[in-house]
């Protein structure tokens, strides 16, 4: 079927959408830079790049899907953070987000810290060599041969979430003849504006101890006697794609709340408080996310201003950011396989890829953007859901989108914003085989970080 042939779905007019019309953007071709990484642009043929390398360019060289990481744009992110908490507090990259050994060097370079939260991630940590004392362990459910690595390997500090963690940390450190900087994780009671699964600071939750009913004070009390661990600070976390700066205040004044408690109960003024991550990128052009050096004024402004009113001398501070470093810096390409107008109902436009290399919109109905990227057009709009390959009816990439009403198979769309929690959480669902990682730095020498699996890959593990 030829582009201009395809019938077109409903139209800006036809369609409404969560109880209001929502109209097209003025112009189709236009890639929000809030959206898109720094590299990204349309060249004169109308065909997106990235790093000055087209993606009709990259699709040829490395298949779709594929996610593209904008390396330049990681770094200057990193350096965005650190530079704006600066020497005087720790910027942890939250791994869990998209890790490899290429992110782990990036990192090292940048003089960025690196979170991990299972044995995997720290073993990819210690292999691409980030330096032990620069790794976090975190997690709440952490094996006893997690625990010794870590400690074997000397990590800068290890997150207790319970009082058997309190125990089994301070046993093994003991074992190996060492003391173990730790942080206790607590819950402070705020549920910030986020999904019901990425809300992780109220206290119907699994993890930390709570604030409420002296839990995390008898937390403090057991690790303090314990010789294996060396208390140095506390840690908290109120959830994910965060845009509201005032969960954070809350949850501050009540993490220095309890370093006051601890001071006038036990004399000891722990040094360190870590405020988490969480903070929201854009998906869509209608998210306004903040600036890393409006986050770390704002954190530094209400910490300073409680301790004070406590009386306390103001404790080293450590934020976590991962999805907003790597979300923004990737997009995935995609083929479209088939476009299917359901009259007065919608049009699917059908890609090669779906669900197991992007679930957020199944798991959390996360929102995304999606362009038409191998063409320009002048065409209408029509508003689609992109949809993946998957058995499955939920195998949703985009719910809700404009594309031109010329789209057609064998035209790429890239899906922005995909650097984050996409490859991290990618599954082998109807045994598909999951995307490579494309790097793609200012010169536009293009290399894969994280390579394509094949069916040998799948076959290898199946030894039945």
């Amino acid at each position: 079927m030829s582009r201009s042939a395809h019938p077109a779905g409903p139209r800006y007019a036809d369609v409404l959408h969560e109880g209001h019309y929502t109209p097209p953007p003025a112009d189709l071709n236009a890639l929000d830079p809030r959206v898109w990484s720094r590299t990204v642009t349309r060249n004169a043929d109308g065909v997106v790049t990235v790093g000055g390398r087209s993606v009709t360019e990259l699709a040829e060289e490395f298949g779709t899907p594929a996610y593209f990481l904008d390396e330049s744009d990681f770094r200057a992110r990193c350096r965005a953070w650190r530079d704006a908490f600066g020497p005087e507090a720790d910027v942890f990259y939250a791994g869990k987000a998209f890790l490899s050994r290429a992110i782990v060097r990036w990192l090292k370079e940048e003089d960025l810290n690196l979170d991990v939260c299972s044995g995997g991630e720290l073993a990819t940590a210690l292999d691409a060599g980030m330096p032990a004392e620069r790794i976090a362990l975190h997690g709440n459910n952490k094996s006893t041969e997690e625990i010794t690595r870590a400690v074997e390997a000397g990590v800068g500090r290890i997150v207790l979430d319970s009082f058997q963690e309190i125990v089994r940390v301070a046993h093994i450190a003991e074992r190996l003849g060492k003391r173990q900087r730790v942080q206790i994780r607590v819950t402070v009671g705020v549920e910030a504006h986020t999904h019901e699964f990425i809300a992780t600071a109220h206290e119907d939750q699994k993890f930390g101890l709570a604030l409420a009913g002296g839990q995390a004070a008898e937390a403090v009390r057991r690790a303090l006697k314990l010789d294996g661990l060396e208390l140095v600070g506390i840690h908290s976390h109120i959830g994910s794609q965060i845009f509201d700066m005032a969960g954070f205040e809350v949850s501050a004044r009540r993490v220095v709340q309890l370093l006051a408690e601890v001071r006038d109960e036990h004399g000891v003024e722990l040094p360190e408080i870590d405020l988490g991550g969480g903070l929201g990128i854009a998906y869509t052009s209608e998210d306004d996310p903040r600036e890393p050096h409006e986050i770390a004024t704002a954190l530094r402004t209400i910490v300073t201003r409680e301790c004070a009113a406590a009386g306390l001398a103001v404790p080293r501070i450590s934020v976590e950011p991962g999805r907003a470093i790597v979300g923004p810096t990737a997009f995935t390409l995609y083929e479209v396989g088939t476009v299917k107008e359901l009259p007065g109902l919608r049009t699917y436009v059908s890609v090669d890829g779906g669900m197991s290399d992007n679930i957020r919109t199944a798991l959390y109905d996360a929102e995304y953007s999606v362009a038409l990227v191998s063409r320009s057009s002048t065409a209408e709009p029509m508003q689609v859901r992109v949809v993946g390959k998957h058995c499955e009816s939920g195998d949703i990439v985009v719910r809700d989108a404009f594309l031109p009403s010329d789209v057609a198979p064998g035209d790429l769309l890239a899906v922005p914003a995909t650097g984050a929690y996409c490859r991290s959480m990618a599954s082998n669902y109807n045994h598909a085989l999951r995307p490579p990682v494309v790097a793609v730095p200012e010169d536009g020498k293009a290399r894969v970080i994280v390579r394509r699996e094949t069916e040998e890959d799948l076959l290898r593990l199946d030894v039945g």
